[in-house]
């Protein structure tokens, strides 16, 4: 079992479930799963999870891009993957300029998803 702390923003129920249980599959068992852009905030501060994985395109105010620019103000050194089924040119540069651990393309399988987190963490 992993101890590491991961915080999953998703605000589609079907793939929060999916990833639950591919994380617990995976031996993370410490994971938090907020829905929105803004609890991710508040969450990231409160539980300084080790792997942030997050939605770009969030239900709220504010999209995962903005969560994560806003996490970073506060604690820089927190890695984070993106995932999406967005491709399009102004969103990846958007992405980009946040300077991701990664990114996982929607639909995903297990393997991306172990493979997107290991490299995340042991950067």
């Amino acid at each position: 079992m992993s101890d590491k702390k991961l915080l999953i923003i998703e605000d589609d129920p079907i793939i929060s479930e999916l990833i639950m249980w591919r994380l617990k599959d995976m031996g993370y068992t410490n994971c938090r799963f907020v829905k929105s852009g803004e609890d991710g905030i508040t969450v990231a501060a409160e539980f300084i999870p080790d792997l942030i994985i997050v939605d770009i395109t969030l239900e709220g105010d504010i999209d995962g891009i903005e969560a994560i620019e806003e996490i970073k103000s506060a604690n820089a050194e927190i890695p984070f993957i993106y995932l999406s089924s967005h491709m399009e040119d102004d969103i990846i540069e958007r992405a980009l300029a946040t300077k991701p651990s990664g990114y996982i393309a929607k639909p995903f399988e297990d393997f991306e998803l172990r493979m997107g987190i290991e490299i995340a963490l042991n950067r």
